[in-house]
């Protein structure tokens, strides 16, 4: 087995000072929410939920500061004490709320309310220290800073838009189908104000702790709304109190009915070729000659599905669908025959996070029978093929092939079905909630004196809904793959989950089956599982010792499926993909 080599540009790597003040709260947080819960958020759940506001809405009453105990202070603190950051939570919320609407759903909203007013602030900082350093060595890791602190609050407006639509009351915000949303788009905000952190490991230390600093209570009061939400979304459950059924729309057979009868003909009968609204070819024989030119046309925020169809030959571009580009399909002549390149990398001076031939940002996306490449290298490093920032998306018998950071599942929802990933270190990476479904997952050649780890999950908070879900996949080595072993993951975050399911491991796969990132083990916080595996390298009996690891029961293999880690089958039957919802 080959040492680390000391030229991975490694990012976000853990602390052990941090990852241990991380645990300690995390025990103590435990402690707290038995005693508090079982006194006072139980009650006020149990009442608000099957009895409702009765109090009338009165004008907000600063409380009297000289005694905790007051039933005030109680409240508050017991939601609180659910937190990642509970002295953060209180601090924020007991000056302004209203004393006369302390229950759950309240004091909820309020939350939403002052993480947003956070990260808008926070989300003016790139620009302010564009201006004061004028550094160009910096300025792309500020530029990529401003993108995703302003997709935060978009995040954060969704959500406080979502609540406040959908419910008058805390039963109507746990629908079922609510309740996952808000989740993701809550887990997608951390992700964010995270990746924006992520672009400074290499900068000045007195800059990386300013931007640290003015970030921090974004991070603590997104994730503070999180941990409220899951929190009573777990107490319900624990209480058998069912959820309610969301009031806008419902379900008719596998489709929503917001989805029109067209688009359930053109995704589940007809060749979505056939029906293109945008064609692309090469050879400038259509109107248009290249994929960004086409997505340029397509109407902003459409509701209505908008196919571009890539005719055979290689695109050499770097494709970006904006967040503004909604329900777009992309669909080629095969992975193998439609094939986009682009070759943007780390070592030449572009941030991870622009270096993707196709970026997806926005929502509803759909890939289909197409490939995407970057042809860096080894090299190069991190140097992405295909990155998706995008709710939602589904992606079709499509390839990404690379080699470090081929495929960038950033955050948010995705589903990947009979897709080929290719690569060599962390070559599938981020922190969505992600399912890959009869996927062929090949390693490559790496540099000498690199390891080759498949997968590198960034999860950084215990209530974030997101991980790797590898399905009924084969994982094996590409051609050019010789004498170097595989490991199925490193824990790149302190809450990195990642599991492989009912797949064939090759006899790639180093019997240890996972790496370190750092040192010699990994934090006792992170989830990694494996369940019915087959194959020369599924043997478990040597696998790591951490306590993150798992060998899955049925039960705990079943929360990791497309039906109910991404909630497939609310979605994903919608975009005409076969797909399984079970084990």
């Amino acid at each position: 087995m080959m040492s680390n080599s000391t030229s991975f540009r490694g990012y976000g790597k853990l602390d052990e000072t941090e990852q241990a003040r991380l645990e300690a709260r995390h025990k103590t947080r435990k402690r707290m929410t038995i005693i508090s819960l079982s006194t006072i958020v139980l009650v006020t759940i149990v009442v608000a939920v099957t009895v409702g506001p009765t109090q009338s809405h009165a004008g907000k009453q600063k409380p009297d500061s000289s005694s905790d105990s007051r039933p005030y202070y109680s409240s508050i603190k017991a939601l609180c004490n659910l937190a990642v950051y509970p002295d953060s939570c209180f601090s924020s919320l007991s000056p302004i709320a209203n004393v006369n609407h302390l229950d759950p759903e309240s004091l909820f909203k309020l939350s939403l309310e002052v993480a947003l007013k956070e990260i808008s602030n926070a989300a003016s900082l790139p620009e302010k220290l564009t201006r004061k350093l004028n550094d160009t060595a910096i300025a792309p890791a500020l530029e990529v800073c401003s993108q995703v602190l302003t997709d935060a609050v978009d995040q954060l407006n969704i959500t406080i838009t979502s609540v406040e639509c959908n419910s008058r009351n805390l039963a109507g915000i746990l629908s079922q189908e609510n309740v996952d949303d808000l989740k993701s788009w809550l887990s997608a905000a951390i992700t964010d104000v995270e990746t924006c952190l992520e672009g400074f490991e290499d900068a000045n230390q007195v800059l990386v702790s300013q931007i640290h600093e003015s970030l921090r209570n974004s991070t603590e009061f997104t994730s503070n709304s999180l941990a409220i939400l899951a929190g009573i979304t777990n107490v319900l459950g624990s209480l058998n109190i069912p959820t309610h059924r969301r009031l806008l729309g419902h379900f008719s057979g596998d489709f929503p009915s917001w989805i029109t009868s067209k688009d359930r003909r053109l995704l589940q009968s007809f060749d979505p070729r056939d029906a293109a609204d945008f064609v692309v070819v090469k050879d400038g024989s259509g109107k248009y000659k290249n994929i960004s030119a086409a997505i340029k046309a397509v109407p902003k925020q459409s509701k209505k599905r908008i196919v571009i169809y890539v005719k055979q030959g290689r695109y050499v571009e770097n494709v970006v669908l904006d967040k503004d580009k909604w329900n777009v399909m992309i669909v080629g002549d095969g992975m193998n025959s439609t094939i986009v390149t682009g070759g943007l990398n780390v070592i030449d001076g572009t941030p991870t996070f622009n270096t993707a031939t196709l970026a997806v940002f926005g929502k509803g996306f759909i890939g289909m029978d197409i490939g995407f490449q970057n042809i860096a290298g080894p090299e190069k490093h991190q140097a992405v093929a295909l990155m998706v920032s995008a709710d939602q998306t589904v992606c079709y018998r499509c390839l990404a092939d690379g080699y470090q950071d081929t495929l960038y599942v950033h955050k948010l929802r995705q589903f990947y079905k009979n897709c080929t990933i290719s690569g060599t270190v962390d070559f599938i990476f981020g922190n969505s909630a992600v399912v890959f479904q009869d996927c062929k997952i090949l390693a490559k050649q790496p540099m000498l004196g690199q390891q080759i780890t498949i997968t590198a999950q960034g999860r950084t908070d215990p209530n974030q809904n997101t991980g790797i879900s590898i399905h009924r996949c084969i994982i094996a080595g590409a051609q050019t793959l010789k004498g170097v072993e595989s490991y199925l993951g490193r824990p790149w975050k302190n809450y990195s989950t990642t599991v492989y399911m009912n797949s064939m491991l090759g006899d790639i796969i180093n019997p240890n089956g996972w790496l370190p990132w750092t040192g010699n083990s990994a934090p006792d916080t992170i989830f990694y599982g494996e369940y019915g595996n087959y194959g020369p390298g599924s043997n478990t009996s040597e696998r790591v010792k951490w306590r993150g690891y798992k060998k899955l029961t049925t039960s705990q293999a079943n929360k990791f499926t497309a039906k109910s880690f991404i909630h497939g089958y609310k979605w994903i039957s919608t975009m005409g993909v076969p797909y399984s919802k079970g084990l």
